[in-house]
């Protein structure tokens, strides 16, 4: 794995000072010339100082192999850095022109049935064909050379949401560099042998020229699961050596100008190694949209961090989320009054620096005409367009009061998140298929947080084990390395939480021998022989199991039959005989050289981790408060982050409403930003209703 590369942002134009970079997507080509002169006049008026330009208009800059127009985009350019609004110029290579795919069907990518994706969408080419490669590093030396000595050029927007819709391509040309990447990874077809178990099933392969991508078997058979992983990390890799290749094209010409391409982390997504192409980036950025219904901010607080966790704690940029309803669900949720700014400011708080929406102008036509904007359909006069403008403003007032000059503060608790634990958990012969690993990080970081702690979310790679306590939830692959870390970490005094699904396999999903989890059985203490896997698709099955404790599993439990004799059983099933697992241990705590592992070996779920976490965390001795006094931290509706002012000379303070109910928190600071709050200076205190926040200066 290669180091990351030194963190670089975008600087603000000429005479000007950095501020929080305030905007997002505008794609003019979709309007005539005469409405771009109103959107600067409403971009400045909302107080955007950064648009996206670029992105899907590769047939408008090289209308024909041989002809290319840069004009319109150096007036548009021109227009925008003369009303002080710098661009994040995109390469444009995201979705290739119908000329090319005409002349060169071969660049288009191929399903696992071997049938062709024709143009018609997005991201209809394949990152292993060399033809395309060569037409799309074209385009960005063109875009390079063209723009090089622009002044109103701040980064470059690289390509757009890789993986999207081309995640997986099994054409030949996948099938040579899937080869090729085995190869690299295990030396000899042996090795490739040994990693995929292929005595399994008369699988074994005499050379690598018979190794082929996981195609379609016929319905209801199971590919093989370590092949199957290794696909999903070659497939991540064949996007990253593209991206390379573009970011590398567009440096060597303007070597001045961070590049940048837009991540998809949100809780429920891992279509790429995100953490892996952290390093390959100067600044971090994510797209994210809200997930509806009561989740909503926890969730884009949890995915946030993880974002945070990936860039290390440097600044990074939130390039695209939305104003309102999005296009593509079944059934597209509009938000909540006051979530266009609540959401904005909670990226804000997890470490954003950058608040951009897609997009600037909503759409009159096409397949995304319905996806909410900062300028809607019903334009300038809409509630949706009030809201950003004040919005803007706050970033302002904020930006001014240094929060860009300031990092998000450690947590005492890290939740890991493991891409690929999630991809070896989501194959089809599984001991249950409702148990996938994402789901886990989420209701810990859930139920912490209704424990009064906001803990950071971080990628396995990262220095989980420098903080207090950390939590391993359904971990699943867990290699040698990181069982040592595992190991080292709690005998010198580490506090850790593991869950069922923790450490079952080696990372070519290998089952670790011995009753798991048992990779770290003499961490943990426990020996499960099998999972009990509940549902209720079949009358009379076991749906859940009920513990000492009042709470309730499902889906999956440990069947654990024996514990160390340095194991604390802390609640058991309450279970009847013909189950099997009356009064088998539930949630356990072990000492471990100087530190302590708690095992909770069943899905509770955040409801029931909310109830199970407070008798844990005493036993662990690991206070709930987060640091402020014990009364506040009881208010556990209200969501805590803060952000550390540049060598600890102050403290932001954001305190979001979690509930529908109003709630009353304490006045900590200097009000800087309100938001359905209303403050009482008499009382020092404030009172902030559903969708509401406060941002204080400490």
């Amino acid at each position: 794995m290669t180091e990351h590369r030194q963190f670089r942002w975008p600087q603000p134009l000429k005479g000007r000072s950095q501020e929080i970079w305030y905007g997002g997507d505008y794609n003019p080509e979709q309007w005539p010339e005469e409405v771009w002169d109103e959107d600067v006049a409403l971009m400045r008026k909302a107080g955007v100082n950064l648009v996206s330009v670029g992105i899907f208009s590769w047939a408008k800059l090289q209308p024909s192999e041989d002809s290319w127009d840069f004009g319109w985009l150096d007036r548009v350019i021109d227009k925008l850095g003369g009303a002080g609004i710098a661009v994040d110029l995109a390469s444009a290579t995201a979705s290739p022109p119908m000329w090319l795919t005409q002349a060169h069907p071969e660049v288009l990518w191929r399903d696992e049935r071997g049938n062709v994706c024709w143009p018609g969408a997005r991201q209809h080419w394949r990152a292993t064909s060399p033809i395309f490669r060569d037409y799309a590093l074209a385009l960005c030396t063109r875009m390079a050379e063209h723009y090089r000595d622009n002044p109103y050029v701040v980064a470059w927007h690289v390509n757009n949401e890789y993986g999207c819709h081309n995640r997986f391509d099994y054409s030949d040309d996948a099938a040579q560099a899937f080869r090729v990447w085995c190869k690299e990874r295990y030396g000899d077809i042996e090795s490739v042998n040994d990693a995929w178990g292929t005595s399994f099933w008369s699988q074994q392969m005499g050379d690598f020229s018979e190794i082929i991508p996981p195609r379609f078997i016929g319905e209801g058979n199971f590919m093989n699961p370590g092949k199957l992983l290794d696909f999903k990390r070659f497939s991540s890799d064949a996007l990253q050596e593209f991206f390379r290749a573009e970011r590398d094209t567009l440096e060597r010409i303007t070597p001045g100008i961070p590049l940048t391409t837009n991540f998809m982390v949100s809780a429920a997504n891992s279509v790429l190694d995100y953490d892996a192409w952290g390093r390959d980036v100067d600044f971090v950025s994510n797209d994210h949209y809200f997930m509806p219904g009561e989740q909503h901010l926890d969730e884009l607080v949890y995915s946030a961090s993880l974002v945070d966790g990936i860039a290390r704690k440097h600044p990074w940029f939130l390039m695209e989320h939305s104003t309102g309803a999005v296009n593509w669900r079944a059934i597209n949720y509009r938000k909540e009054e006051g979530q266009l700014i609540r959401d904005s400011l909670a990226h804000l708080a997890m470490g954003a620096n950058a608040i951009c929406y897609f997009q600037w102008r909503q759409s009159q036509s096409g397949a995304e005409k319905f996806h909410t904007a900062m300028l809607p359909h019903a334009g300038e006069d809409s509630q949706d367009y009030r809201e950003v403008c004040e919005l803007g403003q706050d970033l302002k007032v904020l930006s001014d009061a240094g929060v860009a000059r300031s990092t998000v503060a450690k947590s005492r608790i890290a939740v890991v998140f493991d891409y690929e634990s999630e991809w070896a958990s989501e194959h089809t012969a599984t001991p249950t298929q409702e148990v996938r690993h994402w789901t886990e990080p989420l209701d810990w970081f859930r139920a912490l947080a209704d424990c009064g702690i906001t803990a950071d979310v971080v990628p396995i790679r990262a220095a989980w084990d420098s903080y207090e306590a950390a939590v391993l939830p359904s971990v699943y692959l867990l290699d040698k390395a990181n069982a040592k870390r595992v190991r080292d970490y709690v005998s010198g005094g580490g506090k850790l939480f593991a869950t069922y699904y923790t450490g079952i396999s080696d990372a070519n999903d290998r089952i670790w021998l011995g009753g798991y989890p048992a990779s770290i059985a003499d961490v943990i203490g426990v020996r499960s022989e099998a999972f009990t896997p509940m549902g209720s698709d079949i009358d009379g099955v076991l749906d859940h199991l009920e513990l000492s404790n009042g709470t309730v599993a499902h889906d999956l439990a440990d069947w654990i039959t024996s514990t160390a004799d340095t194991v604390e059983v802390l609640a058991v099933y309450e279970a009847e005989e013909w189950t099997g697992m009356r009064h088998v241990p539930a949630i356990t705590l072990n000492s471990f050289g100087e530190g302590q592992a708690a095992y909770v070996g069943c899905r509770l779920g955040r409801e029931g981790l909310s109830k199970a976490l407070p008798e844990l965390l005493a036993h662990m001795h690991i206070s709930a408060s987060d640091g402020v006094p014990d009364d506040r931290a009881a208010n556990t509706g209200v969501l805590r982050v803060e952000r550390i002012a540049d060598e600890g000379s102050g403290r932001f303070v954001f305190l979001f409403n979690r509930t529908h109910e109003e709630r009353t928190v304490d006045v900590e600071g200097t009000v800087l930003v309100s938001s359905r709050a209303t403050v009482h200076p008499g009382e020092l205190t404030a009172s902030i209703k559903a969708n509401g926040l406060l941002v204080m200066a400490v």
